[in-house]
């Protein structure tokens, strides 16, 4: 026997050591975990979560070079965690919430490469927050809520390019906020009850306001409606005492060299003919007819227009002379800093070379190949690439809502725009996206599957029509499956963590989440939710009464239209099924859709059918 799955059983006892795949969570067992076990090199999931064990995690670990997942949540283990956990360098997911561990926190961590979540929350871990944490680039998820660090929260965090939670809350972190966590766009962020000082960045309060809280030490620079003093007008002074310090009078010296070097590279430039300005070479390749060119483009990726920021590059909102305006994601494809020499673009002689592919990321090589292949009015037009040695520029429509996710969520907006999304629109943009991405599975050959479905990734047009956006991580149906994890914390279905070969049936499950923030207009992870659950956990629990299934619908939803909605969600926890053959296929989802469709919308298009034929009949022949 070499794999034993016994879970939400009654086992007692001790577990044997002689298994190479081990799951028994929800159970009563006891006792120590053999050492054997935490070393077993052919391991790849232990998850032991939910039982009475105790005793440490021994340093065997560092034999087990094939464990992904490590799950052993709601036990009385106890003990340090090894440092020889960070040897092994394929783990993908940590789960240590409520046990007895103790000590410091493994300064080596940040060698976990693939790790996409770590969760420590109610345990005795002491310390600083490593700073390697933030080398961990594929990180969504860090919780260490409940514990006994100190220390300042490190930078590095900030620069997590995927981070989607973060939890450090009720430790006695100290210091001030990074502000580099400010550039952050997180679905949960809470650094309540710590021993936070300083100002804290007004946007991230506007954001996420609440999550401060149980923070004596902190304030407010600018003067905004939130449960904080603002900071003291000494603390400006100070404030900017030590910034005249450090950002003037240090490195002046280095500025006048930068300086020189400036005006001797800008002379020579200027002695040169016109030519070498131009001596780099563009590359075009149209996907539509257009009537504009790339110098149109080019010429406008500049600062004042950046409306958005990701993991694969900056996005620009760019009007063009003819009066169109466009969407363009900026992608770097080596080492060259942003800007290029002297801050700008430098526009060069154009030539053509549609198999110009050298260092293009895979991102960018997914969503070029996908989206050039796409035609469908509910998916985003990609018009055309604009490619050099050093970056890629991908060429959109531009949509003038934004996403979904904005609608719903990001708050500061104007109760006008909260309000437009009725439930009426947001049912056409339930079915819209249901169409669209019914295209990508069953309407292209081969299928498409998107693999990160989420509300940030449905953009809106002016009349609130919906498109889904965003394939750098798309891959067809039958290729060769990824060797990492894709998609969203809150939106990934929970085959996608087991490195299995996954197919649309994850998309469904990400597009339910989609269905369940539209109709409770809650994010796929809120702090109400509880320890452990997201979302979908969330609405099952609540759906288990009359009284609960009608709280869970959005308070802006207006009473008479909430049985309607309730449709709506019901297809949802179908569409979130635990496991994927049990969910429908997109075209059950959209004849589902359809057949809930609010009663006045109904009644609408009846009567313009009916004066359509009555306008029709009384018309004179011409």
């Amino acid at each position: 026997m070499t794999k034993l799955l016994m879970l939400q059983n009654g086992f007692t006892g001790e577990i044997p050591a002689t298994l190479t795949r081990f799951r028994a969570s929800k159970n009563s067992l006891s006792g120590s975990v053999p050492a054997e076990i935490w070393g077993l090199p052919a391991l790849n999931i232990i998850d032991l979560a939910m039982n009475s064990l105790e005793g440490p995690i021994t340093a065997n670990i560092a034999n087990a070079r094939s464990l992904v997942l490590l799950f052993v949540s709601n036990n009385e283990l106890s003990g340090k965690l090894p440092d020889e956990i960070s040897s092994v360098r394929s783990l993908v997911a940590i789960d240590l919430s409520d046990n007895q561990f103790l000590g410091e926190i493994p300064s080596t961590i940040g060698e976990l490469k693939r790790l996409c979540s770590l969760n420590m929350e109610n345990n005795k871990f002491s310390g600083s927050i490593p700073d390697s944490l933030g080398s961990c680039s594929s990180l969504s998820n860090v919780n260490t809520a409940q514990n006994l660090l100190t220390g300042e929260i490190p930078r590095s965090l900030g620069s997590l390019p995927m981070l989607n939670s973060l939890n450090l809350s009720n430790n006695k972190l100290s210091g001030q906020i990074p502000s580099t966590l400010s550039s952050l766009r997180l679905s949960l962020l809470d650094l309540s009850n710590n021993l936070l000082i300083g100002p804290i960045p007004v946007s991230r309060v506007q954001a996420y306001n609440g999550s401060f809280a149980g923070n004596l030490g902190l304030c407010n620079i600018e003067a905004v409606e939130v449960p904080f003093r603002q900071c003291p007008s000494t603390y400006h002074l100070d404030e900017n005492k030590r910034t005249l310090i450090i950002g003037l009078i240090v490195p002046i010296v280095f500025l006048m060299m930068l300086l020189g070097i400036f005006l001797y590279m800008y002379s020579r430039e200027e002695k040169h003919d016109d030519y070498s300005l131009k001596e780099e070479l563009w590359d075009i390749k149209l996907f539509r007819i257009l009537k504009f060119n790339e110098d149109e483009i080019l010429d406008s990726i500049k600062p004042e227009n950046l409306i958005g920021k990701g993991a694969s590059g900056n996005v620009y909102k760019v009007a063009l002379p003819n009066g169109k305006e466009v969407a363009v994601k900026h992608i770097w494809r080596s080492s060259s800093s942003p800007g290029g020499r002297g801050g700008r673009y430098r526009k060069r002689r154009r030539r053509s070379s549609p198999g110009h592919t050298s260092d293009k990321t895979k991102e960018y090589e997914s969503e070029v190949e996908t989206l050039s292949s796409i035609r469908h009015i509910k998916v985003v037009n990609l018009y055309c690439t604009i490619t050099s040695q050093d970056s890629s520029l991908l060429v959109y429509e531009y949509l003038q809502k934004g996403s979904l996710w904005d609608l719903l969520h990001t708050e500061g907006r104007n109760e006008g725009d909260k309000m437009e999304l009725d439930w009426d629109a947001r049912y056409e943009v339930a079915l819209g996206a249901a169409e669209g991405l019914e295209y990508l599975h069953h309407g292209c050959e081969p299928p498409i599957i998107h693999r990160d479905i989420k509300s940030s990734n449905i953009l809106l047009d002016e009349f609130l029509k919906p498109r889904i956006a965003d394939f750098g991580l798309a891959m067809v149906v039958g290729s060769d499956p990824t060797h990492h994890v894709a998609g969203t914390l809150g939106y990934m279905a929970p085959e996608n963590g087991y490195f299995y070969k996954i197919n649309e049936k994850s998309d469904v499950y990400s597009f339910g989440v989609v269905l369940m923030e539209l109709v409770t207009g809650k994010r796929p992870i809120e702090p109400e939710f509880g320890e452990n659950n997201d979302i979908v956990n969330w609405v099952s629990i609540q759906f288990k009464t009359p009284e609960g299934v009608l709280g869970l619908v959005d308070s802006r939803i207006p009473e008479p239209v909430r049985e309607e909605a309730v449709k709506v969600l019901k297809i949802a926890i179908l569409c979130t099924m635990a496991l994927p053959p049990q969910r429908p296929t997109m075209t059950s989802v959209v004849h589902m859709l359809e057949d809930a469709k609010p009663c006045r919308l109904v009644r609408i298009i009846n009567d313009n059918d009916s004066s359509d034929k009555d306008a029709s009949l009384s018309e004179p022949e011409s």
